[in-house]
């Protein structure tokens, strides 16, 4: 299984938001530590404020910060928020599947089985768990010139 691109930026931005506690934090600020384009960040930024895990305030002064608290934040579900377009293989694409072996074949189940189990296991990991007490990742993603972040 390969994690997108797009989840991937999810966690670095939920991270980034962790780290740097309640204050209003820009795209501009994140693209910049989370080495990526604005333009693909504003997607990611909009999925995650339309299910809550973000709050936007919009204009001059604005920018993002969690929309929850990281305690409560599951990293399993954001995976699933942002991974729930992408079949994992063709015999789980609704349109697409043209596999000759539906029918028949059990590695579908098998491959089910294996895919709770990873958010299972993600599930038992919170946003808090992977930003408290991580001193090596508020050196990278903290905003604060004296490094306080609140994590």
């Amino acid at each position: 299984m390969r994690i997108t691109k797009r989840s991937n930026l999810a966690l670095r931005v939920l991270m980034f938001c962790g780290v740097n506690g309640g204050r209003l934090v820009t795209k501009h600020d994140i693209a910049g530590k989370c080495n990526s384009s604005e333009n693909h960040l504003g997607q990611v930024v909009n999925q995650l404020a339309q299910a809550g895990y973000l709050d936007t305030v919009r204009g001059r002064g604005g920018g993002i910060r969690l929309g929850r608290i990281a305690a409560d934040i599951r990293i399993g579900d954001v995976f699933r928020l942002m991974e729930s377009k992408t079949p994992v293989s063709e015999c789980f694409a609704d349109v697409d599947n043209t596999c000759p072996l539906i029918s028949a074949c059990r590695l579908k189940s098998a491959i089910s089985a294996a895919i709770a189990a990873f958010y299972g296991k993600l599930d038992e990991i919170s946003l808090q768990e992977l930003i408290e007490d991580n001193t090596s990742l508020e050196q990278i993603l903290c905003l604060d010139l004296q490094g306080a972040c609140a994590a």
